[in-house]
């Protein structure tokens, strides 16, 4: 199912001003934005697509749930590779069960919503200005730049980091009850890893810990890359769908072999080249 509205068409530009970039509408919607990121490293708009629009977005995504890659295993917070030799109180060594899911970005028609928003130049000019960066780039990658999330009744999606450093994400499908969204804003940093802190918060500690109710349709500006964050267990029996956005301050970011084989249970030769780029040298 698809529409045939235009792709600003889909959004509310009343609100959101993607057609009248560096306005005075679009400065105040963009500095109220770099606040809360500065803040939280998150920052939420509502209702950015039409309400209008929202049961052809939670369709479009919901038929292609069945292309969702799904395996139930043991995952770390760094989405490294179990049992590779690490010191005593090294987080990493806390193993978790990953059990949500993920459509791939080769599986998403051009036609649908969330494909139109990713590969808008307009949409991608007013993410990057909230971001305060000249430019951003769509993922080189062929299966991780734009993607849909998974999660089952009974299932969540436990502690990690982005890959990226810049996630858009829009709640597509509400879940019954369950399935929020916590995170620890800039726990970690490119030059500071941050152990005892992600340590504390794998065994529990919830101090730093925020939580946010997203609806389907919202857009979420959030700084995965820093911040630990995870989805609590989805409850009743409807499936939690997320759209991730993953864009990139450089061109030509690739996945690791390693985590694309976990997300996607496979991989394309993009990925065994060995030319992959990545932005920083944190842990995956």
């Amino acid at each position: 199912m698809s529409t045939s509205v235009d792709t600003l068409g889909m959004v509310d530009t009343e609100r959101y001003p993607l057609t009248d970039p560096g306005s005075a509408a679009w400065r105040e919607i963009v500095e109220r934005t770099r606040a809360d990121l500065a803040e939280a490293g998150c920052s939420v708009m509502a209702d950015f697509v039409r309400p209008e629009l929202r049961e052809v977005l939670r369709t479009e995504c919901a038929e292609l749930e069945p292309h969702a890659y799904t395996k139930i295993e043991k995952v770390n917070a760094y989405n490294t590779a179990i049992g590779e030799p690490l010191p005593a109180d090294h987080p990493g060594r806390t193993i978790m069960e990953r059990g949500n899911a993920f459509v791939a970005r080769d599986r998403i028609p051009a036609s649908s919503i969330i494909d139109r928003l990713y590969t808008s130049p307009l949409f991608q000019r007013f993410v990057a200005d909230c971001f305060g960066l000249p430019e951003l780039h769509e993922l080189a990658d062929p299966l991780a730049g734009l993607t849909i999330n998974v999660i089952a009744p009974g299932r969540a999606h436990p502690w990690h980091f982005d890959t990226n450093a810049y996630t858009v994400s829009m709640l597509t499908q509400v879940p019954d009850a369950g399935g929020t969204f916590e995170f620890c804003p800039d726990i970690r940093s490119t030059v500071d890893e941050n152990f005892p802190a992600v340590r504390a918060v794998l065994a529990g500690d919830t101090r730093l810990v925020r939580r946010l109710e997203l609806r389907p349709g919202d857009l979420q500006l959030f700084k995965g890359r820093f911040a630990l964050h995870r989805v609590s267990t989805v409850e009743g029996a409807i499936a939690r769908h997320s759209a991730i956005f993953a864009y990139s301050e450089r061109p030509g970011v690739i996945g690791s072999a390693e985590r694309t084989r976990q997300l996607f249970g496979r991989t394309l030769p993009a990925h065994l080249t060995g030319s992959a780029v990545r932005g920083d040298e944190l842990l995956d």
